[in-house]
């Protein structure tokens, strides 16, 4: 049986990689589906494979860090759909520096897309979820969260950041039927991750004791079942498909 059959999804940063296998597995179980991403191509081309399961996908295009170009997002999304009963806050960036060479830019972009954007996309959803008494928010953090790593300060403290959001805005709508939950990936083979410094691709998967980073249909699961009925006493939780990088 469906796990999301007749549930409204938005998945962020949804065209490729985490974002895409997650959309993808919800519209398997079901689930109509919105892709938020920056490229308008990509999108397109997730939402048809959504489509091509049996479901409705359908793709927007806004800067998750802009609050106004979110809200547009949401209501268009809305008005397609008629509710959103399934956000994932799964859009991010990643970039390498050492502090004592980081650009306050660099920060300041890390801060924007990959915390900004999960208070900006959570609080548009939460006034029609919080009448409803019904929604579930699944935000997508990191191992690094927990473990930190050379180089990735500024990633590591805006996912960080996405577990101390996630625990607090459970605590807040928890008692209103609305479920507030992370994921900690650890390395996947994605584009982000393949972006990286080989030198730090390398030492990462030495460190790793299962040996190999994790694919997306590895980590798509996890937001399936936080979605689900299965989750529903799931809250502000972590779920961890880290490889045994870090374990918690």
């Amino acid at each position: 049986m469906s796990r999301l059959t007749g549930k409204k999804a938005l998945v962020t940063g949804g065209a490729r990689g985490i974002g895409q296998a997650i959309a993808l597995e919800f519209a398997k179980e079901g689930a109509d589906v919105a892709i938020l991403d920056l490229r308008a191509a990509d999108a397109e081309a997730t939402a048809a494979q959504v489509c091509a399961l049996g479901v409705r996908g359908y793709a927007v295009t806004a800067d998750v860090g802009e609050e106004q170009q979110v809200q547009a997002a949401v209501e268009n999304v809305i008005a397609e759909f008629g509710q959103i009963d399934i956000l994932v806050n799964n859009a991010g960036i990643e970039s390498a520096s050492f502090i004592v060479d980081m650009p306050t830019a660099m920060w300041d972009k890390m801060m924007l897309i990959n915390l900004r954007s999960v208070f900006l996309c959570s609080r548009a959803v939460l006034p029609a979820m919080i009448e409803r008494k019904s929604g579930r928010i699944i935000n997508v953090a990191s191992q690094l969260a927990h473990k930190g790593a050379k180089e990735l300060a500024h990633y590591a403290a805006a996912k960080s950041g996405v577990i101390g959001f996630t625990r607090s805005l459970a605590y807040e709508v928890g008692d209103k039927g609305i479920t507030v939950n992370a994921i900690c990936p650890g390395p996947t083979n994605t584009e982000l991750f393949r972006s990286l410094p080989a030198t730090f691709r390398e030492a990462k998967i030495a460190e790793l004791p299962i040996g190999r980073v994790a694919e997306v249909s590895e980590i798509a699961p996890c937001a399936v079942l936080l979605a689900s009925d299965e989750g529903s006493y799931f809250l502000g939780a972590t779920m961890n498909p880290n490889g045994g990088d870090y374990m918690i």
